[in-house]
């Protein structure tokens, strides 16, 4: 079903011109990724699609019947409303069903002998029965706990900015809509409230239309992506992987037509050197063309940043936590953690939000003092903090004086100096952005100055606190090539797997009441251990049915002896297989789906052939590593014999 077209779309801010003659429409089932370097217009597209800005030409058009929900970067709330209340305040008749329920049970637990009220009460659970809404509340506290927030009869007012966004998105995904909008909703929630949300959205049966760095993310919920570079939209039927693919398959196309434009330049202006007078129609023809050739020139990519930023010489003694414990009033954030830094160190540092990430880097960086045990650093050591707060930023300087505050040039990793202007051009700042005042960014464009700033004072170990937010996913491919050979020792708290996986090799994950374990490997490698961790738990701890005493004697070890079941032996000797023939499958779906573009019905079907295939693979992958965990348990069991 057609839900909306926009239709030549432009908007332009001051003399930068955002987007010009954006065109697509979206239909039911889409799920939109849009990138593209901070500053290109991202949030501004989706504010015009949502009506909140206009157009400077063109229009957009939404069917008569779509309900269209926008969850914003700064939600508004009313000032006495709780969390609970936020997410049930849609305009739905089962919400209204809802509210009216919990009223009237209200009133009735203060006046339980009112007559009047219970001839209502049960008019109001005959309305929750006719629209079959017992399971919203429910469905709203699951909701809310997934992201994080527990006390949901407390008032939003009394609650961070992050959390309000939290309760924001409970509500933009419990609350009807054809099409959802996020901006940036893998911002400020932890590593597991990101996979519940991307289970959430895959299942989602509407449009969606977001923006978000988190590449595993996007490349498991879209499956279209609209990329802004330059003014000019480009539309992939496609995720994030297949879209790099074809990204790279347009580039190659462009240079190869650019070479053969220089080509023709070259030889008209060797016919307009020879001395052409444009005096026949046939001469003043060619140089129209040659003027042409000189005009459709590709314009300057904007993902191409440069960090050659050299490091300072950092010694043995790095970073030495000794027995430290950190307390918040009557909870243990940490407890008796001890860790030394190695040359070359990339910690991750993963955990619920609240749970003591950002403090642990605070200790280090000497911002926070521990109640007991200490946190020692080398005397070569020079920090670079990367913090999560613009408030550290005096945004009423220009761009300019903010970086030269750090330093007026810098070394790059040859050996040459450059000035902090030529540098600021490398980090995409144009020579009219960097004489700006710094409030005058967007949030992006603060991050990534904010980053270069500390780059700027070459320092030889890096905290890096939550980096992937606001930055765009140009940027955090360019710090991650630049962590790849950074020489210093780099430490990280993210919520961003991808980024995780990318650039750390070792994990300090917080499991709760202080206690934070420490383990080698990426993020992926430690959430598969921790998992076969709680699996292994579980079949410890499964009851063990015994027929006589001698049975409830036997050791402990002989209890979890396990043995696969035929159908299992079958599965497990033909999952891969299985899981093989499925990805192809899906191959060959978004190949179809590419040489269909201009078929909206094809695409449509095409698309719900993808989710179909997506959901098998993924049942196929759950169950291989059902399979797996259970041979390992095996083969423990007779190791242990």
């Amino acid at each position: 079903m057609h839900l909306l077209s926009v239709e030549n779309i432009s908007k332009s801010y001051s003399e930068k011109m955002l987007f010009e003659n954006v065109t697509f429409g979206v239909e039911t089932g889409d799920k939109i990724g849009i990138i593209g370097v901070n500053g290109t217009g991202k949030s501004t597209l989706l504010k015009v699609i949502s009506g909140v800005e206009t157009t400077d030409t063109g229009r957009v058009s939404i069917g008569r019947s779509v309900i269209l929900r926008m969850l914003a970067q700064d939600p508004t709330f009313s000032p006495e409303e709780t969390a609970l209340e936020h997410v049930l305040g849609g305009d739905s008749p089962q919400l209204e069903a809802v509210r009216k329920y919990a009223e009237v049970l209200a009133e009735l637990e203060l006046n339980p002998t009112d007559s009047k009220l219970q001839e209502r009460l049960i008019t109001a659970n005959q309305r929750m029965d006719e629209l079959e809404a017992w399971q919203l509340e429910s469905d709203a506290k699951t909701a809310l706990t997934k992201l994080g927030i527990h006390n949901y009869e407390d008032k939003v007012s009394t609650f961070s900015g992050g959390q309000r966004k939290r309760v924001a998105m409970a509500a933009a995904l419990l609350q009807p809509s054809d099409i959802l909008i996020l901006d940036e909703p893998t911002n400020h929630i932890d590593n597991d409230s990101v996979a519940w949300l991307e289970g959430m959205l895959q299942k989602r049966k509407g449009a969606l239309l977001m923006i978000t760095h988190d590449r595993y993310f996007l490349d498991r919920v879209s499956n279209r992506v609209i990329e802004l570079d330059q003014g000019r939209a480009h539309f992939y039927e496609a995720n994030y992987s297949r879209f790099l693919e074809l990204k790279l398959e347009r580039e190659e196309r462009e240079v190869a037509s650019e070479a053969k434009r220089k080509n023709l330049l070259r030889n008209e202006l060797a016919w307009i050197r020879r001395g052409a007078q444009a005096r026949s129609t046939k001469q003043k023809a060619r140089i129209d063309r040659y003027e042409a050739l000189k005009e459709n020139g590709p314009k300057a990519s904007a993902d191409k940043m440069d960090v050659s930023i050299a490091s300072s010489r950092l010694g043995k003694k790095i970073i030495e936590i000794d027995h430290l414990t950190k307390r918040l009033g009557d909870r243990v954030l940490i407890k008796d953690l001890s860790y030394i830094a190695v040359p070359e160190d990339r910690i991750g540092i993963v955990g619920r939000n609240g749970s003591g990430k950002s403090t642990l880097l605070k200790l280090i960086a000497g911002k926070l003092t521990p109640d007991e045990g200490q946190v020692e650093l080398g005397t070569t050591v020079k920090l670079g903090w990367f913090s999560q707060e613009h408030e550290e930023m005096d945004e009423s300087l220009r761009v300019m004086e903010y970086i030269r505050e750090g330093a007026d040039q810098v070394k790059t990793s040859d050996g040459s100096m450059i000035s902090a202007g030529q540098m600021l051009e490398r980090f995409l700042f144009s020579p009219a952005m960097q004489w700006s005042v710094v409030s005058k960014l967007s949030g992006g464009e603060k991050r990534r100055l904010q980053l270069l700033r500390v780059l700027m004072n070459a320092p030889n170990v890096l905290l890096l606190d939550e980096p992937t937010n606001d930055l765009d996913i140009a940027t955090l491919t360019v710090l991650e090539d630049y962590l790849d050979d950074f020489p210093g020792v780099v430490v990280i708290v993210s919520h961003d797997r991808y980024f995780l996986d990318r650039t750390v090799d070792r994990i300090l994950a917080f499991e709760g009441e202080g206690v934070v374990t420490h383990n080698v490997g990426n993020y992926t490698e430690y959430r598969e251990f921790a998992e076969r961790q709680e699996a292994l738990k579980l079949a410890a701890a499964a009851p063990v049915k015994t027929s006589n005493n001698t049975a409830a004697k036997q050791d402990s070890k002989e209890r979890l002896v396990l043995k696969m079941s035929y159908k299992d032996q079958k599965d497990y000797e033909q999952i891969d297989g299985w899981i093989e023939k499925a990805e192809a499958e899906i191959a060959s779906v978004a190949r179809k789906m590419e040489a269909a573009s201009s078929d909206s019905v094809r695409l449509q079907q095409l698309a719900e052939e993808q989710q179909s295939l997506e959901t098998k693979l993924d049942e196929l992958m759950e169950r291989w590593t059902e399979l797996n965990e259970l041979a390992e348990q095996i083969a423990a069991n007779k190791s242990n014999k």
